[in-house]
């Protein structure tokens, strides 16, 4: 056994070694190719007569390596054509059984290459499982928008994308806030109109509160569980009155709960001027389907930033 020295107050510093092994470098594979190569005298301590490693280094060579090696699983998903998309398993480095390699060339040398160890990922949807729950639709809902506005069009596509696809398993719950994500212009969210405080103005990510609205309806009709919902003071013309479900990052969430047994799957497309969202499962769900007022096939009024109105958040 190497005798630990973090009862001499060197924190972050590890194993004293009773060797003197060479500086021969360490090749680090990953499926037959390099991806890193170490000496041992970068990574040992530089105090004299007290030859130690120096774990932050490793630790740092662990981070640049993750970043390097690193990718998420991704889950199977249907293109626009309903075709199946497979699934692709992740992969991350385990680091613990990369510092082992490490320290052992450290400590005793002579290992030239050693291959990056690494933990697989498995999506938590795979291509049957989508091929299953994408049988049965029992929800659906469409509204209308004016797709002359680029910017909002943008925002409403956006949004579209980003809930495209999720599967919420049995007890689960889908946020709409945590799937959809801060609207940032980083993620190519762009300014247009909002409704804050009573106010009307220009705001980032204008817009969205249609797809979520339309998302509500789809799922209050396939009789899923309404957990959180908030509507405008001020009725928005895209959906019939009471029928909004409004969103805002640091605001207002719309949050639905998948009370059945089966996994549900959510299908948002953009067309034109048409936003459509259905929920879909498998033929062995057994579920309780809602009467939910269709929204009017007439292109509604946009919202401009000079009218006021009594209050409320929208997007």
């Amino acid at each position: 056994m190497f005798m630990g020295i973090r009862s001499l107050g060197l924190i972050g510093m590890l194993f004293i070694y009773p060797l003197t092994p060479g500086n021969t470098p360490l090749t680090i594979d990953l499926h037959g190719q390099p991806v890193a190569s170490i000496k041992r005298s970068d990574y040992m301590a530089n105090i004299p007569g007290l030859p130690i490693v120096d774990e932050p280094k490793v630790d740092k060579l662990m981070d640049r390596l993750e970043k390097q090696t690193n990718y998420p699983s991704v889950n199977a998903s249907l293109d626009a054509g309903g075709r199946v998309m497979p699934e692709r398993i992740g992969y991350r480095l385990d680091r613990h059984k990369f510092a082992e390699q490490v320290y052992r060339y450290l400590i005793e040398g002579g290992t030239m290459h050693a291959e990056l160890p690494q933990i697989a990922i498995y999506p938590r949807v795979d291509s049957e499982l989508i091929t299953m729950i994408k049988e049965k639709q029992i929800g659906y809902y469409t509204t209308y928008f004016n797709n002359r506005n680029k910017n909002r069009t943008r925002n409403i596509v956006l949004a579209a994308q980003a809930i495209n696809n999720h599967v919420v398993f049995p007890g689960e719950t889908f946020s709409f806030n945590g799937v959809v994500g801060r609207r940032s212009t980083e993620k190519g969210y762009m300014r247009a109109p909002i409704i804050v405080k009573g106010e009307v103005s220009e705001g980032i990510g204008g817009g969205i509160c249609q797809i979520s609205s339309t998302l509500f309806n789809a799922a209050d009709r396939a009789g899923l569980q309404i957990v959180q919902r908030y509507s405008h003071s001020r009725n928005v013309p895209y959906v019939p009155p009471g029928r909004d479900a409004t969103v805002s990052w640091y605001g207002p969430d719309f949050v639905f709960k998948n009370r059945y047994s089966q996994p549900v799957l959510i299908r948002a497309t953009v067309y034109g001027g048409q936003v459509s969202i259905g929920i879909f499962s498998s033929e062995a769900i057994d579920h309780e389907p809602r009467q939910v007022p269709s929204a009017s096939k007439k292109l509604p009024e946009e919202i401009r930033t000079e009218q006021s109105v009594d209050g409320g958040i929208a997007k």
